[in-house]
């Protein structure tokens, strides 16, 4: 997913995006959709999160 497209899912969960980079940003909508916020932490194998929009970008 690219960085527009994870702009508008913040806009519509009503998180800032102001100058976050793209995972702190994801990072953030997960926090406010109330998930782990586990992004990019080297927990895709073990979050248990296997319908996250963002699983297929993960590492």
């Amino acid at each position: 997913m690219n960085m527009p497209e994870v702009k508008e899912i913040a806009k519509q969960r009503g998180v800032k995006a102001g100058t976050k980079k793209k995972g702190e940003l994801i990072r953030a909508i997960q926090q406010e959709e109330g998930n782990e916020a586990c992004y990019e932490t080297g927990k895709a194998a073990s979050c248990g999160q296997d319908e996250c929009l963002w699983r297929g970008d993960c590492k």
